[in-house]
């Protein structure tokens, strides 16, 4: 086709545009030259070089041969969305080679909905690979099988799940585990969605539920929303008729409409049916679209400490958040006053909670590599943190440092109840998890965030707050959550951005870059006694030189260990810090014994033989064993050093 069959649009540039670029010769001559351009690498055979390299293939077959079955979480292979679909297809399943892909979209924007125009070369092979397969060489055992391979889930950011489910995540039914099982409620001064109502996940008998003045005024006596499973979410998008692209001009009238619309009224909650759904397994799949524990982690500690910190532009408890509530009828010590003022809540940081909350950040030290430099952002004239904390920086500010914090900044009744938020994160993070807690875990979250409803104004609660109730539900049905997030993603973005010289021509910059990279590492596999990217030592060498120790020289006494980072610093011993260091090394340093050993013999022989002072002895040592006693003063320079 030469047009767009919805606009009628050429697929080629206009010759205006080509001539722009420097493109010369007779027209009749000149080659055409693409609108757009998808770069697409069929994915068959980069599964059958997995299979090909014998470094790689018994990696692959690993998750069958060391299952454990102990009731605990350590791999997807775990999880009840894994063990549903095994038995939903058990040919699948009956051979452990056939691969199961997770479909990872981040860094770029093809205009919401029409992403699944771009999905459609992708989609077609994975029919493929799921209805024939493809025929591949495995080189552990030496012989020719089918390959087949299966689509699981997908890794995205939140507005990246939308573009990618077809669900609208932009309204008061925005999340997509509740569905349209929820009472959206819009804030009238702040002006924005609201998504509180936790109590609806606590048990029916529990007193939050019937309490209306510390939560939103009412009583929820509701239950918890049943999530969907694939066929019933295919009932909801089966009469959507959308049209992707651009709309003709007639219909656009002078305006640029971007991704398509349902035909069937603006105010549906699905903006499509998925492509996916085209993949005869995908209705049978528990979870499809799955929530990234990074960016909610990132957008919860961001609210967290700006609130916290009252932040005048990222504070969460703001003026319109304070009408908010008294619009509401709710917690009338917050009201603002007749001037407009709001008076501190029991969460806003004083200014000396302020300064010690931010010195304890600004002077904790951490472990090369742990975090960046979190110091960098923090203000200590202004008391507030500037610049962008990045996501893995949030990550542990959540788990490990935030905690510390607030300890000693905030009430008890309200740290403790931090402590505790936090303390989620990290228990939802761990590598391996027991499903029999997992129950529990959920019960501690649901309470969690219905005591910070208490606290917390309504505006704090937005829709990546409200997502921490699901992720416990996540991790049952996909495994840990460090195999479904996307910091491998947004790191692997970062090299494919590193491949770019021609600024002009990015995508075509990384796709050159990428095929290089790809064939680099296929014959690295089999290149031995030269650096390759599977043998290199890491930025920081901290193995010890496992080394017997057989000779006597000085050097031994400070081996080598690692290799040096940055630049040295010089430190100062006092007499008392020196003698403490001299002592503590002739006490525990193993060839040290070894001197002491001989000196004492020594001493005992010269003693015997008239020898009447240490002094005398000394001189009689270095007259009678000079190399020795030469060695053993360097020891104590050494030490003293």
């Amino acid at each position: 086709m030469d047009t767009c069959k919805i606009c009628n649009t050429s697929k080629w540039k206009s010759k205006a545009k080509v001539g722009a670029v420097g493109v010369s010769g007779d027209g009749n001559n000149r080659k055409k030259v693409p609108a757009k351009v998808l770069r697409y690498f069929p994915l068959k055979p980069q599964l059958q070089r997995l299979f090909l390299s014998s470094k790689s293939v018994e990696d692959m077959r690993w998750h069958a041969n060391d299952s454990k079955n102990d009731g605990m979480l350590r791999h997807p292979r775990d999880s009840e969305a894994w063990k549903h679909f095994d038995l939903t297809h058990t040919w699948f399943a009956s051979d452990p080679r056939n691969v199961r892909l997770a479909l990872a979209s981040d860094g770029f924007n093809p205009f919401g909905n029409d992403i699944d125009v771009y999905l459609q070369p992708l989609v077609k092979e994975l029919k493929e690979l799921w209805t024939t397969g493809v025929d591949t060489y495995d080189s552990f055992k030496k012989e020719m099988f089918t390959l087949h391979a299966t689509l699981m889930r997908t890794i995205s950011d939140f507005p990246g799940l939308g573009s990618l489910s077809g669900w609208n995540t932009y309204t008061g039914l925005a999340c997509p585990s509740c569905d349209i099982d929820s009472t959206p409620r819009h804030l009238p001064h702040s002006k924005k969605w609201c998504f509180m109502g936790h109590r609806r996940f606590l048990d029916q008998r529990h007193r939050f539920r019937l309490n209306k003045v510390r939560f939103d005024g009412q009583q929820d006596m509701r239950g918890p929303p049943k999530m969907l499973s694939g066929l019933q979410i295919l009932e909801q998008v089966q009469n959507i008729d959308v049209t992707f692209g651009r709309k003709p001009d007639k219909e656009r009238s002078g305006k640029r409409i971007r991704g398509g619309r349902p035909t069937q009224g603006v105010n549906q909650q699905w903006k499509k049916k998925n492509i996916f759904f085209e993949l005869p397994y995908w209705k049978d799949n528990l979870l499809r679209h799955n929530l990234d524990m990074m960016h909610i982690e990132k957008n919860v500690c961001d609210n967290i400490i700006f609130t916290l910190l009252n932040d005048s532009t990222k504070s969460k408890d703001h003026l319109n958040a304070r009408k908010d509530l008294k619009a509401m009828g709710i917690r009338p010590d917050l009201w603002p006053n007749e001037n407009g003022r709001i008076s501190p809540a029991v969460f806003t940081l004083t200014t000396k909670g302020k300064k010690r909350f931010l010195t304890t950040l600004k002077n904790i030290n951490v472990p090369d590599g742990y975090t960046s430099n979190i110091s960098r952002c923090i203000d200590m004239e202004n008391l507030k943190l500037n610049g962008m904390l990045k996501s893995h920086d949030c990550h542990i500010l959540m788990e490990q440092l935030l905690p510390l914090a607030i300890r000693a900044t905030l009430p008890d009744d309200v740290s403790a109840i931090m402590i505790d938020f936090c303390s989620l994160f990290r228990q939802l993070c761990s590598k391996v998890l027991n499903v029999d807690d997992l129950k529990k875990l959920q019960n501690q979250v649901v309470l969690t965030l219905c005591h910070m409803e208490m606290i917390f104004p309504p505006s704090f609660f937005t829709v990546m707050v409200h997502l921490v109730v699901h992720l416990v539900e996540e991790v049952k049905l996909g495994g840990p959550v460090h195999y479904r997030w996307m910091y491998p993603v947004e790191r692997y973005l970062g090299i494919l951005k590193s491949y770019v010289r021609n600024k002009a021509r990015p995508e075509g910059s990384i796709a050159e870059g990428y095929l290089v990279q790809e064939i680099l590492t296929f014959c690295s596999r089999y290149i031995e006694n030269i650096e390759t990217r599977w043998n290199q030592l890491g930025r920081v060498d901290d193995e010890p030189i496992n080394e017997i120790q057989t000779d006597s020289r000085v050097a031994e006494l400070f081996p080598r260990v690692g290799k040096s980072v940055g630049g040295s610093s010089y430190y100062t011993l006092t007499p008392i810090e020196k003698l403490q260091a001299h002592r503590h090394v002739l006490t525990n340093c193993i060839i040290v014994d070894y001197y002491l050993r001989q000196y004492r013999s020594i001493i005992r022989s010269q003693m015997r033989s008239g020898a009447r002072s240490t002094s005398e002895v000394d001189k009689k040592v270095h007259r009678e064993f000079p190399h020795w006693f030469r060695n053993r003063v360097s020891v104590h320079d050494k030490i003293g050093d």
